[in-house]
């Protein structure tokens, strides 16, 4: 029993620490930021990209198994033949860097702004004491004799 006792004791420990929690807060606002960076590069870069290639349709690049010619990808599935979709596998690494680019873009200028508005930190003061070479005690910078042992400084 108490074996049970520690073991759920270490697993609420290791729940409740810090990096656990940051990590799962990590993920589920990575969840909503890359529904925000998929409709960026869909919705803007995608067609731009498009534009420059002339409406080059990657998902119609395929290499049909059975050796048959098909015009489309899909109907090539239709007719239950096997493809290697490889026009697919371009466009996932084409979508992949185009939203690192993006992330990169944007996790920098965050980063700007931050050190933008970052107080600078502030220079340590001037010294007001020193210490004694003779008896080692804590005395006025200005002192020209130590008050605690008279010595001449």
């Amino acid at each position: 029993m108490s074996k049970a006792k520690g073991f759920s004791a270490e697993f609420k420990k290791f729940i409740m620490r810090g990096n656990v929690i940051d990590l799962a807060v990590g993920v589920i606002v990575g969840g909503a930021f890359q529904a925000i960076v998929k409709s960026l590069v869909d919705d803007v870069v995608m067609p731009v990209i498009s534009l420059a290639t002339k409406g080059v349709d990657f998902a119609n690049w395929f290499i049909a198994l059975d050796g048959g010619e098909y015009a489309t990808l899909e109907a090539a599935q239709a007719a239950g033949a096997s493809v290697l979709s490889y026009g697919n596998f371009i466009s996932a690494i084409l979508n992949f860097l185009i939203m690192a680019f993006v992330v990169f873009l944007l996790v920098k200028g965050i980063n700007t702004i931050a050190d933008k508005t970052k107080k600078e930190e502030e220079a340590p003061a001037a010294p007001t004491t020193k210490e004694c070479p003779f008896c080692k005690s804590e005395i006025a910078i200005e002192a020209t004799r130590c008050p605690h042992c008279t010595s001449q400084l």
